[in-house]
């Protein structure tokens, strides 16, 4: 008995093959391109992430047997906008999580609505990467294309539309466009009144385990797939990823260092954090809730120095940049950087942030950098795990997903600036493997999802160090007041 995950991210395209005690038997991948006709604007073609699903399958296919696979499950990017017609064709590519264009809808959005009130139904603030406010900027910058509009789906659901002719989504993802009441876990019609958009257009939601179609007969021979395995409605990325890490009751919290940063905790209730600096957001689980802090930039930053560096040395990877990382002591000899490159969504929600190393010397070589940044994504991470807690959400333990969890010494760095243990997930499918996890839990091989993750195993755990604190303290003073210190500077260049 086998179980199948798709997971629609950022660069590409994964599946993982999860049998029913929890061993992935198989992985593929296939990449796609982003398209940013402007700056800070971010889009992908609907269409590629079809393209790469076909692909990845097939390279599946030739390693493991998908007829034996008894349920799918689905995950992907967040907030992405995919806009179809009348006949299911995609109008225009995708907006993706992180672009930045439409920070006067988000604006207009908070204004419309009022900021307690939109707090109150849809659990967080309208980030300029949601998906109400890419409505109104496509109503108003492309307003035939906007006319033409008749079903809107998240990323992921594109993939469930092409394997089962069904509009559907989950809870979870719902959760992450900025028109969905959180407490009642469905689309908001006073939203819908209040920005005067048609909740029409809007596909049904299903909780995360419960099944919404099956995989289409003309399409099986061509994948591998028994036609009519079931498909269940998975979740976005981080719910699914914190199904994958066991991060499925309070207390339990999962720190994901991706492109972006994750601080993802389980709760029982619907608790906002009233000014919207964490999101508050329905759970893959069903009847679950979760609150969310996320950062824009944390892998992504060593991703940006590496290719910044990469044209005086070819060897220069994210990977190589770790390495270098470990040679230099913790703290950077008084070294800080502001992994702000991309805007920030959370502590500080400001799309015009912009990052900055701070206290550079003449004896600071490229390990240095390496090593603040490392550093200067886990001091955020504090932030936004300090900011948690203090919402009510209890947090007893931090288990580590995502690149950051791949060896070297960033789980270190995390554990000593956060200033407890931080536990690796064995398992770093990620959001693949707990949508696969969530299509067990449909396909009824457990009883439901908490006891799916229960399969869910730890590699190892990382204590902080005896003088952490002593290193870290003064570090976490200095990083708090970066923001402020240099925000009008950043400005200034704009």
């Amino acid at each position: 008995m086998t179980f199948l995950g798709i997971d629609v991210g950022t660069s590409a395209l994964k599946a993982v093959v999860v049998d029913a005690r929890g061993a992935a038997l198989a992985r593929a991948s296939a990449p796609y391109a982003t398209l940013s006709p402007q700056p800070g604007w971010s889009e992908q073609r609907p269409e590629d992430w079809w393209g790469a699903c076909r692909a990845a399958l097939a390279e599946l296919r030739a390693r493991v047997d998908l007829a034996a696979v008894e349920a799918v499950g689905l995950t992907g990017q967040m907030h992405g906008s995919v806009l179809l017609d009348g006949e299911r064709e995609v109008i225009r590519p995708a907006l993706l999580w992180n672009d930045q264009r439409t920070a006067d809808e988000a604006a207009e959005i908070e204004r419309v609505v009022g900021l307690e009130r939109l707090v109150r139904i849809t659990g967080s603030r309208s980030f300029t990467g949601f998906t109400a406010p890419k409505l109104l900027w496509l109503r108003r910058k492309e307003p035939l294309a906007f006319k033409r509009l008749r079903h809107l789906l998240l990323p992921k659901d594109y993939i469930r539309l092409q394997l089962t002719g069904e509009l559907a989504t989950d809870a979870g993802d719902a959760s992450g466009t900025g028109l969905f009441d959180v407490a009642a876990r469905w689309w908001s019609p006073e939203l819908g009144d209040d920005l005067e958009l048609s909740m029409g257009v809007l596909p049904v939601v299903y909780e995360g385990p419960e099944v919404t179609g099956r995989v289409r007969d003309d399409l099986a021979t061509e994948l591998g797939l028994r036609a009519g395995v079931p498909v269940v409605a998975g979740g976005g990325d981080q719910q699914a990823g914190a199904v994958g890490a066991g991060a499925v009751a309070p207390g339990v919290a999962m720190v994901s260092i991706g492109t972006s940063g994750v601080v993802f905790a389980t709760a029982d209730a619907y608790a906002p954090e009233p000014e919207g600096r964490l999101h508050a957001m329905c759970h893959a689980v069903p009847g679950a809730w979760h609150t969310m802090g996320v950062m824009l930039s944390a892998g992504g930053a060593l991703a940006w120095l590496a290719d910044a560096l990469r044209p005086l040395a070819a060897d220069v990877t994210p990977e190589r940049l770790v390495v270098m990382a470990s040679e230099v002591a913790p703290g950077a000899d008084g070294l800080l950087f502001l992994p702000y490159l991309q805007g920030e969504r959370m502590p500080v929600y400001d799309p015009q942030a912009r990052g900055a190393f701070v206290g550079l010397s003449s004896s600071c070589t490229v390990a240095h950098l390496a090593r603040a940044v490392l550093e200067g994504v886990a001091l955020n991470l504090r932030q936004l795990l300090e900011l948690t807690r203090a919402t009510g959400t209890p947090v007893d333990e931090v288990r580590l997903i995502g690149g950051g969890a791949q060896g070297g010494v960033w789980p270190r760095v995390l554990a000593d600036v956060l200033g407890e243990p931080v536990a690796i997930v064995e398992a770093n499918d990620g959001a693949a493997f707990g949508a696969a996890l969530l299509a067990a839990a449909g396909a009824g091989a457990f009883g439901d999802v908490r006891e799916a993750a229960g399969v869910v195993r730890l590699r190892e755990t990382v204590a902080p160090a005896p003088d952490a604190a002593e290193t870290y303290g003064p570090l976490r003073e200095r990083f708090a007041a970066l923001y402020e210190a240099t925000a009008a500077v950043g400005r200034a260049a704009l």
